[in-house]
């Protein structure tokens, strides 16, 4: 039983580490190792390789070894078996694991800078004031990991780190070893940073199709993800202008064609136009209905509120042209019905409008407005936008 338990235990030990694991490497490639002689009290400045795109972590390590000394193993080596940065703790638990198990007498102090100009300030009066990290008290080793989002020494604009060492010895020169193994994100290594994004994103908003949503912010990431996922940034920065207009609008109408981006876009644009209609912006109210009618996106309540429109800009045919579309969609639906009988009345055909006024008097349009009161309701805004009103008492007694 007990051995059943502790199997269990390191089950799902191993699960919860791999879900926690990081997707990414530490980069050997591009790690620095290298060894320098200082002379007694002297100050000296250490480069590291250039940190490849992506680097979220870097762990470092510093060993001052004697003269006849040797490193026992590798910073890189040490890091093999640690599949990713939370493998490390953070401060002295993690210092420990990482330091080089010999070193020698000798002692110095560092400190860690993003930028030349610093570090050579540095190499000239040994202050630390621009440095994004600071060890005055002297040692012998040292190891540390630093993050992104908890260290000043990293960022998307860092792209090399400045070590400048101060030897602490008054008499002999001593030997430093500097190691530094950066740990890659694998998605941020394709050059995708906030920055970048943003850009993407900007220029998604001001394109035709997004400017036709109220909120285009899926459509935008939609089309952004199939970027990234296409194309590092460098190689997406290096396309023609012509090609880069042809990605997005490639990725834009796959994007667009995506279900629930779509049925978004077209809520968006029945909002607007339902808000057009109560401004009284009926040509601006018709062309959002029309974009969703031409993409064949329309129901019958669309079809209704373009007749609408059309009967209060006075275009009549239009009106019954769609209405007529409406009913062929639903045939049950009351607000088409009615628009149908309005056009009538205000083109003249009284017969026609009259057998549609009574046959679903009784009725309600929606669940809560009547056939009569929402009939009321049009004729008062027919009459205020001058529609022919000779009509409109005698279908009002027709309901009682």
């Amino acid at each position: 039983m007990n051995l059943k338990k502790v199997a269990l235990f390191f089950l799902i030990t191993v699960s919860l580490n791999s879900f926690a694991q990081k997707d990414g490497y530490w980069d050997k490639e591009r790690a620095t190792t290298k060894e320098i002689i200082v002379s007694a009290r002297d100050r000296i400045v250490l480069k590291t390789e250039d940190l490849p795109v992506g680097t979220t972590e870097i762990v470092y390590r510093i060993t001052l070894l004697d003269e006849n000394q040797q490193m026992a193993n590798s910073l890189v080596s040490v890091l093999k078996s640690i599949p990713d940065p939370t493998g490390i703790s953070q401060g002295s638990a993690g210092a420990v694991f990482l330091m080089s198990k010999i070193s020698g007498d000798d002692t110095c102090t560092y400190a860690l800078f993003t930028s030349n100009d610093a570090a050579k300030k540095y190499i000239d009066d040994g202050k630390t004031d621009k440095s994004c990290y600071a060890q005055v008290e002297p040692l012998s080793k040292d190891a540390k990991r630093l993050s992104l989002d908890k260290s000043s020494c990293l960022g998307q604009d860092v792209s090399t780190i400045w070590f400048g060492f101060h030897s602490k010895n008054w008499l002999l020169n001593q030997k430093i070893v500097l190691e530094v193994v950066p740990w890659v994100d694998t998605k941020l290594n394709r050059g995708w940073n906030q920055d970048n994004k943003n850009e993407i994103i900007s220029l998604c908003k001001t394109s035709t199709m997004a400017q036709k949503m109220a909120n285009s912010d899926d459509f935008c990431v939609c089309i952004l993800d199939k970027i990234i996922k296409q194309y590092r940034y460098t190689e997406f920065q290096k396309l023609l202008p012509i090609e880069k207009n042809k990605v997005y609008k490639d990725f834009g109408n796959s994007c667009y064609k995506d279900a629930d981006i779509s049925k978004n876009v077209y809520n968006d644009l029945r909002t607007q136009a339902s808000t057009l209609i109560k401004l009284q912006k009926y040509n601006e109210a018709i062309q959002k209905l029309n974009t969703i009618i031409n993409d064949g996106k329309a129901t019958a309540i669309d079809y209704s509120s373009i007749g609408y429109c059309y009967i209060l800009t006075k275009q009549y045919a239009k009106a019954i042209k769609f209405l007529k579309e409406g009913e062929k969609l639903d045939d049950t639906e009351l607000l088409v019905k009615l628009n149908l009988a309005h056009v009538y009345l205000v083109s003249d055909d009284y017969s026609e409008a009259k057998a549609i006024y009574k046959k679903y008097q009784t009725q309600n349009v929606t669940d809560s407005l009547s056939w009569k009161e929402k009939t009321k309701q049009d004729f008062a805004v027919f009459e205020k936008a001058g529609l022919p009103s000779k009509d409109f008492e005698r279908v009002l007694k027709l309901y009682n």
